[in-house]
């Protein structure tokens, strides 16, 4: 699906970073053992290979560069002694970052649709981050971002990131977009600890090193029937979902867990969607079966604003706490089922605002979240105007939905789902029906 057209290694100017080493917080090392984020992003372009290659690309590999030169950590590897030794982020003079160009005859028009596709699709754009090594004193040296240009000649072009969340969330520079106006703000020194949170962590993370080795990390098999799409949940239907919540405060006596905003009444519809979606395909919808089994819907939350201790806007590292909300199934799929699910999701932000939360043990049916709409991924601009089409594709393997503005700048959310084909099938008509009940 697409051919290697050249590689090259993209590093800061020469002499511009000196060797230096910036520890990982109690934000990063839980991001440390998870698979790398991969995001795609799809441009029109009506220009053939060659074009590109002779005007686009040299700016593009020396803009990088540049960037580099204030962004060095993504240029750099992760670190990851014997326990106990705490990771850390290095960078010397020659490291870089891996750049591909490659070009594909795929149906432009096809890659980018909404509507289902196998996923494996979208994987010959994603870029493979170079292979990790261990040193000598036994530390695995991890890579940390590559980049992909796959050219689509006279149609369109896409530009895929691969990079570890360890380094930074996507309010730091996601997939090194260029914060305008001022420079990265890297030293990790201004995140506190009183409470001695990094300790906990570090073992869990030694815990991890010790019993799944160094492969755990990476990307698993697909299954053949996998497919992907995209569901807009434009903003008059977040309105109908808000006012649905609205009228259940009015008439419940508990209104302090209700949330009513866009993000919390898109998760909440898309998660009992998902979990009817999977209970009909396993033919589990009657209530006397497992009635109390849980189900589990995780999404990063941003604390940046919510911390004791200031955080600049421009700060590059992780804020990110993990909240984690459950459910019980008879809960999910009974008329209440989207306001119930509100509810909780309302609840666990309350509790995360209120205290220092960490997830314990879970055993249950996960739903994970990645991106946000605020990101406003399709704002970022390489010279080609806004994206026509913006993918999270490691979402195909770890059973998590990714959420994002509406491309049309209209006010509305973009959920990215990947599912079974028949379970797909089952979504599809569960999200259309429902919005016409609405």
């Amino acid at each position: 699906m697409a051919k290697l057209v050249d590689s090259f290694r993209v590093s800061p100017p020469p002499g511009s970073v000196p060797t230096i080493s910036v520890p990982l917080t109690y934000f990063d090392i839980p991001w440390v053992p998870n698979p790398p984020v991969q995001r795609l992003f799809f441009y029109e372009f009506p220009h053939p290979t060659s074009h590109f290659i002779e005007t686009t690309l040299p700016m593009l590999k020396r803009s990088l560069s540049l960037t580099l030169q204030h962004f060095f950590p993504y240029a750099a590897n992760i670190m990851c002694p014997q326990p106990p030794g705490k990771p850390y982020i290095h960078y010397m003079e020659g490291d870089f970052v891996a750049f591909t160009v490659a070009e594909s005859a795929a149906d432009f028009n096809h890659v980018i649709a909404n509507y289902p596709r196998p996923v494996k699709l979208l994987h010959p754009f994603v870029p493979q981050l170079p292979s990790e090594h261990v040193t000598e004193d036994g530390s695995r040296v991890l890579p940390i971002l590559a980049f992909q240009v796959t050219v689509f000649p006279n149609f369109g072009i896409c530009i895929g990131s691969t990079y570890c969340h360890a380094v930074g969330d996507g309010k730091s520079g996601g997939d090194l977009a260029c914060l305008e106006n001022s420079f990265p703000f890297i030293k990790r020194d201004i995140i506190k600890d009183p409470g001695g949170i990094e300790l906990v962590l570090l073992k869990n993370y030694w815990d991890w090193v010790s019993s799944s080795g160094e492969n755990s990390a990476s990307t698993q098999d697909i299954a053949a029937d996998k497919v992907r799409a995209t569901f807009v949940l434009g903003r008059v239907h977040a309105e109908r979902l808000k006012r649905l919540v609205t009228a259940q405060c009015r008439s419940s006596v508990d209104t302090e867990h209700y949330h009513i905003s866009t993000f919390v009444v898109t998760c909440a519809y898309i998660w009992v969607c998902l979990i009817k979606s999977k209970e009909s395909v396993a033919n589990n919808l009657s209530h006397d079966n497992g009635d109390d089994e849980l189900y589990y819907f995780l999404f990063p939350y941003d604390s940046r604003n919510r911390l004791e201790f200031w955080v600049p806007t421009t700060y590059l590292g992780n804020c990110l706490k993990p909240c984690a909300i459950e459910i019980k199934k008879r809960e999910v799929l009974g008329e209440s089922g989207i306001i119930l699910a509100d509810k909780a999701i309302g609840k666990g932000i309350k509790e995360m605002e209120r205290s220092d939360k960490r997830i314990g043990t879970m055993t249950g049916r996960f739903t994970v979240v990645a991106g946000s709409p605020k990101l406003q991924v399709y704002e970022t601009n390489f010279g080609w105007g806004r994206p026509c089409m913006v993918e999270l594709t490691h979402i195909d393997y770890d059973g998590a939905i990714s959420l994002a503005e509406c491309r049309d700048g209209e006010s509305g959310v973009e959920v990215g789902v990947a599912l079974n084909k028949n379970e797909m099938d089952e979504f599809l008509t569960n999200f259309e029906q429902s919005l016409k009940l609405l």
